[in-house]
C-alpha cells in the first residue's frame, strides 16, 4: 500500500452544525400535502429501500483517499471488479426507472439509502451522469411523491461498537454532504434512517444516545430489523405486529427514556426479497389490522443492498416494473399499493392515529437485562447486571444485533477497534473543549481533516472481509488520523 498522501480535497462533512439542526427541526408533513394516495381506500402497502455503498479507501495512484468503485474501475482484473461500471449504473438507473413507471400509468414508490462516502466519491471521480441523475431523484418536483431519501451515518460505520460520542457526527456528517449535493430543501424532506447493516444497538446507554441523536437531528422513524428487537416483556413480535409502526424505546443505564417509531423490515439480508420484489406480493395477500380505535393498512418494510449481487443488478429492475404494472392493473378497491414511509406514517397521523397507539418494543435481549435489576437503574447497577449474564447465559450478548447474526463486527478485530476507539478518544480530547469555546472551529481544515479520518475508519467494510488488505486500509487511516489530530495541535 501506498502511504505518501498528497492533500484531499475534503467532503461537506462539518461546519454548519447549528444551521443543520434548526433546518431539520420537524415543520410538518412532508409527503401528505404531495401524495395521491388515500388511506381509507388502500388494503395494505409495500415500502422497498434499496441500500448504496462503497467504501473511502488509502488506494490511489499515490496513496489517495479514493472510492473503491474508482479502485475498481481502475483495477478491472481483480475479483469481480469488472462489475464495476454495472454498480455504478445501479447508482443512477431509478432516476430512468421512475419516470417511465410514471409515464406508463403507475404510482411507483422507492426509498433510497446512499451512504456519505458514495455519494462523496461519486463526486470525486467526477461521474456527471450519476450526480445528475441523483439531483433529479432528490430534487425534481415531479418525482418527489414517489422518491424518499434515508439518512444514514455518513461512512457505513455500525452502531453498537461506534463510540458513543460520534454517532451524531456520523449523523450530521451525512446531513451536511446531502445538504451540499442536493439542497437544503431535499434535506429537510429526509425523515427515515437507516442503520448500516440494520445494526442496532441493544446496550441501554448505546441505544439512548443513538436514537437521542436520531431526534435531535430531525430524524421520526428509523427501518429495523425483526430479529434486534423484542416486546418488553422479552417476546418476540408477533406476525402481524411485524406490519404496523412500533415504538421503540431506549432507555439509559441512569434511567433516562426517549423513544422513535420503528417500522420493521422482515427476514434477513437475502436480496432475493427486493430483487424479486417478494414484499409486493407478501402485500397482496395481506389486510387492514386494527390498531386503537381504528383500522390501518398492513405494510411489508424491505431493504437490500441496491447494486450487490447479480439479483440486483440483472433481476431487480424487470422485477420492480413488473409489481408496479401487476398492482396498477387490479381494479379491485380497496388494494395493495406501494408506499413509502414517511409517507404512510403521515397519512397514519392525519387519520388520527398517534404513536400512542403503536406496540411498544426494545432492542433484543434487554428485558432480560432489565429484570436483573432490583431497583432503578444505575451504571454500575446495569455494568454488574450485564457481566452475571454474560457469565451465566450463553445466549446472552449486548453487541447488538443485524441482518447479518452470522457475522461478528467485533470478534476477531482487535486491531482495528481499538485503534478506532483510540482515535475517537484523542480526537474528542483535543477538539470537544475547543468548538465548546467557539463552535466554528468545526469550519476549520484541522478539524475537519481529523474528523475524516475519524469517521473513515469506522466503516463497516474494514472488519467484514477479515484480515488482510482492509485491515491494512485500516491500520493506514489510523496513521493519518493520528497526524491529523497531531498537526492540528502543532497548529494551535
Amino acid at each position: 500500500m501506498q502511504t505518501r498522501q498528497p492533500p484531499t480535497p475534503l467532503p461537506p462533512i462539518a461546519g454548519s452544525e447549528a444551521e443543520i439542526l434548526a433546518l431539520v427541526q420537524d415543520s410538518g408533513p412532508v409527503f401528505l400535502p404531495h401524495t395521491n394516495l388515500q388511506l381509507e381506500q388502500i388494503r395494505s402497502g409495500f415500502a422497498c429501500a434499496l441500500h448504496m455503498h462503497q467504501p473511502t479507501i488509502p488506494a490511489g495512484a499515490h496513496g489517495e483517499l479514493i472510492s473503491h468503485l474508482q479502485y475498481m474501475l481502475e483495477h478491472p482484473g481483480e475479483g469481480d471488479n469488472h462489475n464495476a461500471e454495472p454498480f455504478a449504473q445501479c447508482y443512477r438507473r431509478l432516476a430512468d426507472i421512475i419516470p417511465q413507471l410514471i409515464q406508463e400509468g403507475c404510482n411507483p414508490r422507492i426509498m433510497l439509502d446512499y451512504s456519505g462516502n458514495l455519494l462523496w466519491g461519486v463526486e470525486q471521480m467526477g461521474r456527471h451522469d450519476i450526480l445528475e441523475a441523483l439531483q433529479k431523484l432528490a430534487c425534481d418536483p415531479t418525482l418527489q411523491p414517489h422518491v424518499e431519501w434515508l439518512g444514514t451515518f455518513w461512512s457505513h460505520a455500525v452502531a453498537p461498537s461506534t463510540p458513543i460520542p460520534d454517532l451524531k457526527l456520523q449523523i450530521l456528517a451525512w446531513q451536511h454532504q446531502f445538504a451540499a449535493l442536493f439542497g437544503e430543501e431535499a434535506l429537510q424532506r429526509v425523515k427515515g434512517f437507516s442503520p448500516p447493516e440494520m445494526h442496532l444497538p441493544n446496550h441501554p446507554d448505546t441505544l439512548y444516545e443513538f436514537v437521542k441523536a436520531l431526534r435531535e437531528c430531525g430524524y421520526r422513524w428509523l427501518l429495523v430489523q425483526e430479529h434486534s428487537v423484542e416486546n418488553l416483556d422479552g417476546s418476540g413480535l408477533s406476525q402481524e405486529q411485524k406490519f404496523i409502526p412500533n415504538q421503540l424505546v431506549a432507555r439509559s443505564s441512569s434511567g433516562e427514556e426517549v423513544s422513535i417509531t420503528a417500522l420493521i423490515k422482515t427476514q434477513g439480508s437475502d436480496t432475493k426479497l427486493v430483487g424479486q420484489m417478494q414484499p409486493c406480493y407478501e402485500a397482496l395477500g395481506l389486510g387492514r389490522q386494527v390498531l386503537g380505535d381504528t383500522t390501518i393498512p398492513s405494510l411489508v418494510s424491505q431493504i437490500a443492498d441496491g447494486e450487490n449481487g447479480g439479483v440486483m443488478m440483472n433481476e431487480f429492475p424487470p422485477a420492480f416494473i413488473q409489481a408496479h404494472h401487476t398492482i396498477a392493473s387490479d381494479g379491485s378497491e380497496p388494494g395493495t399499493v406501494a408506499i413509502n414511509g414517511t409517507e404512510y406514517l403521515e397519512l397514519l397521523e392525519a387519520a388520527g392515529v398517534s404513536t400512542q397507539d403503536f406496540p411498544q418494543i426494545q432492542a433484543v435481549h434487554q428485558h432480560k437485562l432489565w429484570q436483573q435489576l432490583s431497583g432503578s437503574p444505575t451504571p454500575a447497577a446495569i455494568q454488574a447486571a450485564i457481566a452475571h449474564l454474560q457469565a451465566t447465559d450463553p445466549s446472552f450478548s449486548m453487541a447488538g444485533a443485524s441482518w447479518t447474526n452470522n457475522l461478528s463486527w467485533v470478534e476477531g478485530y482487535a486491531n482495528v477497534l481499538e485503534p478506532m476507539n483510540s482515535l475517537s478518544a484523542q480526537f474528542h480530547q483535543v477538539f470537544d473543549p475547543l468548538v465548546a469555546h467557539d463552535p466554528a472551529v468545526t469550519q476549520t481544515p484541522p478539524y475537519q481533516q481529523a474528523l475524516l479520518h475519524l469517521l473513515l475508519l469506522e466503516t463497516s467494510c474494514f472488519r467484514y472481509w477479515g484480515q488482510g488488505t482492509w485491515t491494512e486500509y485500516a491500520r493506514e487511516i489510523h496513521r493519518r488520523g493520528e497526524a491529523a489530530i497531531a498537526g492540528a495541535l502543532a497548529h494551535r
